[in-house]
Order: structure tokens, then C-alpha cells, then sequence
């Protein structure tokens, strides 16, 4: 009983303000040193934890609602490390509770799943240690860190064949591929994501040219991803809340995993593969000898010899039996047996860890070809560089820093002006793509290592002109007003470069005179008084002209319109006066003469 008391008084210290300051503290943090792990992007080809992102399948939850371990963390904090970050040479490994220590491989690929996050999805704040407190009741840190040299566990963690059978009832989805069970699904891997799920989020961050759910590097990432989904803030209590209840949803699984996250934010240790501490007590009612994978001995309970039949507690001697004391005797004193010599065992040796960014002697530019893109268009090739070490071997897992500079508009996809992208398996780095603005001329991309003052490599990019080789007008009957009216027929044209549409390029109009020589100093105008204008194609290649204002001279005039690309054409204006109405005719009168006779002779008057 006092055991139940202390693990629910435990459960309810876990309190929503400790943990959203743990987490808006690790947010404000920048992302611990990187433990040398395969890389997250084969080959170097795209930016760290780029991948898919659409939303999961299923029931909504990455393992379909398997059952987890509900054992909680133990009330004594474990000890703070002293200096965050990679240890040096001859430093040992940090002890503390044995609770608090992580397998090395699968510290490290929690580590290496936060920085690759923060770098492509700053937004989300995913701190490792939510990876970390999950792990633990999914799986028990990939049953204490039971992994190969590249992160993949010794034998698939399963979790039980959701058949419906106290369980979510899912049918096949990966034709056994994952799980091996053609009927139902089951929950795979450290991180027990359900193959649907997984075909969604899985990601392959050693760089072994597969997604594979056994793989820690692998799953860690692809878990990140998935917490961080639909633009959750993870220093924000409601989606830190909202991202682990996407993961099973069940308030005992919210808390369990609270506790372990925030148990691992005060502090926690590395330890080695295969070492870590095996979790007890399952939702489902199994126990430890029921961990996925594991089949742990069974020792039995020592035997208590029988009492004696006449209950003094003392068996009888035989001396019929060779080694039994004679009663009739007296004793004798026991010889003292010699002691074994004992060896003290090894301890083992720890290597030291070092950066991959302390190994890079240089940054080498790798050429890819002009960077050359048209005005608000996508270049088809970005810059790329090698990690490469003294001797000119190339480094994985590096952190290249990629920053945009000088007077461009000119940006990353994203929308950023800087991106951090890890070197892949042959030390290869590629930026994100660069989109060019509406500004032209000439900017630089300086590639740096993150954590190093070694020489930057630069890369220049320019943006160009759209062009066209011709301007065509659409339709329409010819130009021409009367003074002091507004041309009532329409100017559209369509500008093609080579045949093909040419959307985007800038057209200039100019009101010139006649032969289309110069501008014109009297005339048409443009609706603003102007006669000169610049317009820019819509997504068809057609430009349309404002309405032209004829002026108040009447004459022979010319619109002169031309775009980059030596493209050019002249339409005819033509401004006339207005026509004279005509006189009326005079009206004839008859004068009396004095003697007031008429007189033949008629006089023209008039008309009023």
C-alpha cells in the first residue's frame, strides 16, 4: 500500500508550471553539442529534417494506443552534469541514478533529432528530453540501449497484435513489412510507431538509404517531426500537452511521459549501450519478462531446508555419511579455507568523443556551375560544399551554416536569409533552394561551420531580367480618338520568349511621336499625366495597358512598347478634331418702302 501511496504521490508532483518553465528554459537554450551520429539527410542533398509532413493516418495517434510502461521516475533529482556539452579526453562518464542514465547511441540520437529540428523548425522548440521521457515508456530507451553500431535494435521491439482484443482493432496496412503480420498491425520499434504512422513520418537519419522504425536515428527524427506537427510550440504547456496526447492518447500516458521529461530536464547522464535500466509494470498488465524483445531469466527463490520431525529446528547427523560430525565426539575446530586470489575487474574504457566540426581542417567549395535565376524564380542550382578533414576526407555530421548577404531580396525556401544543413555520408552539404526576388544584380552565399572561425566558402549568385524576343498585341480595332476624349479601345499584349510564354517580364510603354523615335512632348497621356510607364506580365504572359487620354492635340502619334529581351513593338495612334457643325441658312425678310408699297428687293436677316 505504502508503495501505491508513493508512486500516486509521485504522479501528482508533476505540476503543468514546472514543466512549461522546463521547457520555455530549454527553448530559450541553445541546442546541446552534437554526440557524432549518422547524418539525417543522405548524401547531403536537402536540408536537415526536411520530409513529409502530412498528417498522420489512423486513428490520429503515432502507436495506435499500444500499451507503454507506466513506471515513474524516483523522487531524488539526478545529478546536473557540470559542463554541458561533449566530454574531452580522460574526463569520465557522469554517474547519477541509475534511472537517470541513457544509453550513449540513444542520447545521442535524441540530441541529434533536437539540433536537426531547431535548424529547419525553430518554431517548435522540440527539447530532447521529450524524446527522452517518450523513449522511456515506449520502449525503455530501446530496451537499454540494445543497439548496433548504426543505431538499430539487436531484435524488433513489437508491441502486442492490435486485433481489437483489449486493444484498438487496425487491419494490415504494410503487408507485414514492418511488423510481420499481414492480418493486423502492430506498434514498431523504440519509438512504437504503427506502420501507418510510419509510412507517413519515417525518416532516415543514418543515412542507410532506408527508413527503418528499428533504427533509433531514424525514429527519433521521425518522432520529432511528428511532436512538432501542425505548428506546435513546444514551450507553450497546451502543445507540449496537445503534441504528447497525439502520441497515445490517454491521460495516463500524458503524465507518465510529463514526469520522465521533466525527471530528464534536471539533469541526466550517458551510460553504455545495453546498460541502461530495464521499465517494469506495462499498462496492459505485463510485466518486465513481457518487455517487447527481451526475455529476462528467471531466478528462483532460495530453498529453506525443512524443519526436523522433532521440531527442535536441528537435523540429525548420519554418521552412516561421509562429512557428518560425530555426536560421541568432541568438535573440532573448522579450517579456515584459503581465499581465491581476486581480480578486480576492468573498467572500461570510455573513448573520447569528439565534434565532428573540431575535424574540419577546411570548407571546400564544390562547383556546381553559374548561380544564375531570373527574377522571382527558383535557381536550379544551389551552393554546395565538402566538410573535409586534414588529410581530405570527407566528415559527416557537420553543422554548415549557409547565409545570404549583400543588397538582394534574394531568399531561402522558407523565407529565411540563413539555414543550417548537416554534411551527409560522403561530407556533402547542399543549401536550401534559393529563390531570387524582384531586385537584379549580384549577391553572396557564405557557407560556414557552426562552432569553428575556419575560413568561410562564398558563392556569388545573380538574378537577372526576365526577357522576351516578342511583344504582340491581342485583338483590337485601331487607336483613335478625338481631342479631349480617352481612346475607347483596349491595349493588351502578350510577350513570349522563343515561342513559349514569357510571364513576369517588364514591359516599358512609351507615348513617342509619330515615327516612334522619341517621347512625345504634347498629345496622349496615360491616365496619371504620364507617358511613360513599366508593367509586368501576369502568370499568361499578357500585358494590359491603362486607359490613353488622346489630350488636346489633334495629330499623328505612336505608343512604342519594349521589354528586356530585345522585344519591341509600335502601335499607331491617331488623335483627331472634333467636326465642325454646320450654319444654318438665312432667313429672307421683305422691308415696306416709305409710301408703304412693297418693294421688290429683300434684305437677309439672322436668325436669332
Amino acid at each position: 500500500m505504502s508503495a501505491h501511496l508513493s508512486r500516486r504521490l509521485r504522479k501528482g508532483a508533476t505540476s503543468g508550471a514546472v514543466v512549461a518553465a522546463a521547457v520555455a528554459a530549454l527553448a530559450a537554450s541553445q541546442a546541446p553539442e552534437m554526440i557524432p551520429p549518422p547524418t539525417d539527410n543522405a548524401g547531403g542533398d536537402r536540408a536537415i529534417g526536411a520530409g513529409d509532413t502530412a498528417s498522420p493516418a489512423g486513428d490520429g495517434s503515432a502507436t495506435g494506443n499500444s500499451p507503454y510502461y507506466t513506471e515513474l521516475p524516483p523522487l531524488n533529482t539526478p545529478n546536473k552534469p557540470g559542463v554541458p556539452g561533449v566530454p574531452t579526453t580522460n574526463v569520465p562518464v557522469i554517474t547519477g541514478p541509475a534511472q537517470a542514465g541513457i544509453p550513449a547511441s540513444v542520447l545521442a540520437a535524441y540530441q541529434r533529432a533536437e539540433q536537426s529540428i531547431r535548424s529547419t523548425n525553430p518554431g517548435c522548440n522540440l527539447p530532447w528530453q521529450l524524446l527522452a521521457g517518450i523513449g522511456k515508456v515506449e520502449s525503455g530507451q530501446a530496451r537499454g540501449g540494445r543497439v548496433n553500431a548504426d543505431g538499430t535494435t539487436l531484435s524488433p521491439i513489437l508491441g502486442p497484435v492490435l486485433n481489437g482484443v483489449g486493444f484498438a482493432n487496425i487491419s494490415d496496412t504494410d503487408g507485414g513489412a514492418y511488423d510481420g503480420d499481414s492480418t493486423h498491425d502492430r506498434a514498431v520499434g523504440p519509438m512504437q510507431f504503427i506502420p501507418s504512422t510510419w509510412a507517413t513520418w519515417g525518416q532516415d537519419a543514418n543515412s542507410d538509404g532506408k527508413k527503418d522504425p528499428n533504427n533509433i536515428y531514424d525514429a527519433a527524427q521521425a518522432a520529432g517531426l511528428y511532436l512538432c506537427d501542425n505548428d506546435r510550440n513546444l514551450a507553450l504547456k497546451a502543445d507540449l500537452d496537445r503534441a504528447i496526447l497525439s502520441y497515445n492518447r490517454s491521460t495516463e500516458y500524458l503524465n507518465t511521459v510529463t514526469s520522465w521529461f521533466e525527471y530528464y530536464s534536471r539533469g541526466t547522464h550517458q551510460v553504455p549501450d545495453g546498460t541502461g535500466v530495464l521499465p517494469v509494470d506495462r499498462s496492459d498488465g505485463r510485466n518486465r519478462n513481457n518487455l517487447p524483445g527481451v526475455t529476462v531469466p528467471f531466478t528462483p527463490a532460495p530453498t529453506t531446508p525443512a524443519p526436523s520431525p522433532s521440531g527442535t529446528g536441528k537435523p540429525k547427523p548420519d554418521p552412516t555419511k561421509p562429512g557428518q560430525p560425530d555426536p560421541t565426539k568432541p568438535p573440532t575446530k573448522p579450517t579456515t579455507p584459503a581465499k581465491p586470489p581476486v581480480t578486480p575487474p576492468k573498467k572500461p574504457t570510455v573513448p573520447p568523443v569528439v565534434p565532428p566540426a573540431v575535424k574540419v581542417a577546411r570548407l571546400a567549395a564544390v562547383a556546381t556551375g553559374p548561380l544564375t535565376a531570373p527574377t522571382e524564380s527558383t535557381f536550379a542550382k544551389g551552393p554546395t560544399v565538402a566538410a573535409l578533414d586534414a588529410t581530405g576526407a570527407p566528415i559527416t555530421g557537420v553543422v554548415v551554416r549557409f547565409e545570404i548577404t549583400g543588397t538582394t531580396d534574394a531568399r531561402f525556401s522558407g523565407g529565411g536569409t540563413t539555414a543550417n544543413v548537416t554534411t551527409g555520408s560522403a561530407g556533402l552539404a547542399a543549401a536550401p533552394t534559393l529563390r531570387a526576388g524582384e531586385k537584379t544584380g549580384s549577391f553572396t552565399v557564405k557557407a560556414t561551420v557552426v562552432g569553428r572561425g575556419i575560413d568561410a566558402a562564398r558563392f556569388t549568385a545573380t538574378v537577372t531580367e526576365r526577357q522576351a524576343d516578342a511583344l504582340t498585341r491581342v485583338g483590337g480595332d485601331p487607336l483613335t480618338a478625338t481631342t479631349g476624349t480617352t481612346f475607347a479601345q483596349s491595349v493588351q499584349l502578350k510577350a513570349t520568349l522563343k515561342g513559349a510564354l514569357a510571364p513576369g517580364v517588364r514591359v516599358t510603354a512609351v507615348i513617342a511621336d509619330a515615327e516612334g523615335a522619341k517621347a512625345s512632348t504634347d498629345g496622349p497621356t496615360f491616365k496619371d499625366g504620364t507617358r511613360t510607364l513599366t508593367l509586368k506580365a501576369d502568370a499568361n504572359g499578357l500585358v494590359s495597358l491603362p486607359d490613353i487620354l488622346a489630350g488636346d492635340k489633334a495629330g499623328a502619334y505612336a505608343l512604342l512598347l519594349t521589354a528586356p529581351g530585345d522585344a519591341t513593338t509600335t502601335i499607331k495612334l491617331t488623335v483627331e478634331a472634333p467636326t465642325a457643325s454646320p450654319s444654318p441658312s438665312p432667313t429672307p425678310t421683305t422691308e415696306p418702302t416709305p409710301s408703304g408699297t412693297s418693294s421688290p428687293e429683300a434684305s437677309a436677316s439672322p436668325s436669332a
